[in-house]
């Protein structure tokens, strides 16, 4: 009998082993499905929103003499940029020639000396967003480069940094065929400028609810990106993006003119303060533009 009930026990607690270990497994089996499901989603999410991910941007204006230039710009394409694209949030890079600065005739420009007044090449460097450059910050970057890496920023001249934050985007009806994804436009305008604050929010409204749509009904335009500064003389930034020099040429002045920057008609750029020989227009020399 004692036999009989010691088997009984054995059979019970086999039972209770296999089925505890089968419901676990079921429970296991269905976190992985949900984790799963969780991560597949997420990477959908996060390919959808691709093109909304470099919410940063490390822009430097600049001059270069003459000589040495073209080791610079080896040494810029071939090494500065290559390794500073190997850090985390550092997504792409490009380097631009201004063919045009200084606006209109209300065009006021920052008479501080105090502020550096490069202009001839733009540096464009997005991130995932502007906590990127809080660890390392760029200043450490460039302390911790090798000696001949720290000769080559040396030459730059007039050298005067903004790093950005995105406040807002508008895609262009270009942005479709543009096949470089993130990467800077092959041809910008840009503007950097610091604004009286009661004139701010009719500045802010003038750029979302007319400058910044008018840009992207053109043909020719990417996106616009309004932006902010986290550090740098200008607390404000404006970057228009476009397929083309010749893109930009057809439409860009006819979309300003249309679009006062301001409330009710009236125009608030005679009020802003830009940063020396700006607003630019550029045309990206790194990465090459593809000829058509």
């Amino acid at each position: 009998m004692a036999k009989h009930d010691e088997a009984a026990r054995r059979g019970r607690r086999n039972f209770l082993k296999t089925a505890g270990g089968m419901a676990m497994a079921l429970v296991a089996a269905k976190d992985a499905a949900g984790q799963n499901a969780t991560a597949k989603g997420a990477r959908q999410a996060g390919s959808r929103g691709e093109e909304a991910i470099d919410r940063g941007l490390w822009v430097t204006w600049y001059d270069l003499p003459e000589s040495g230039r073209d080791d610079y710009l080896s040494w810029l394409h071939g090494t500065y940029l290559t390794n500073l694209l190997k850090r985390p949030g550092y997504l792409w890079a490009a380097h631009y020639a201004t063919r045009g600065s200084g606006g209109s005739a209300q065009i006021h420009h920052v008479e501080d000396p105090k502020v550096p007044g490069g202009f001839r090449y733009i540096l464009l460097i997005g991130v995932r967003d502007a906590l990127v450059f809080g660890d390392p910050v760029p200043g450490a970057i460039h302390a911790s480069l090798p000696k001949q890496g720290r000769k080559m920023l040396a030459m730059r001249m007039g050298e005067r940094v903004n790093l950005m934050t995105e406040a807002g985007r508008c895609e262009g009806r270009a942005r479709n065929a543009y096949k470089e994804g993130l990467t800077g436009a092959p041809y910008i305008q840009i503007g950097s400028f610091n604004c009286p604050v009661e004139y701010e929010e009719e500045m802010h409204a003038g750029y979302v609810q007319q400058r910044l749509p008018a840009m992207c009904e053109t043909t020719s335009c990417i996106r616009t990106r309004k932006l902010n500064s986290v550090a740098g003389w200008a607390k404000h930034g404006i970057l228009y993006e476009f397929a083309s020099l010749e893109g930009f040429s057809r439409d860009y002045e006819a979309a300003n003119a249309k679009s006062p920057l301001g409330a009710n008609g009236h125009s608030v750029v005679p009020m802003l303060i830009h940063a020396p020989g700006g607003p630019n227009s550029a045309l990206r020399i790194w990465p090459p533009v593809a000829q058509a």
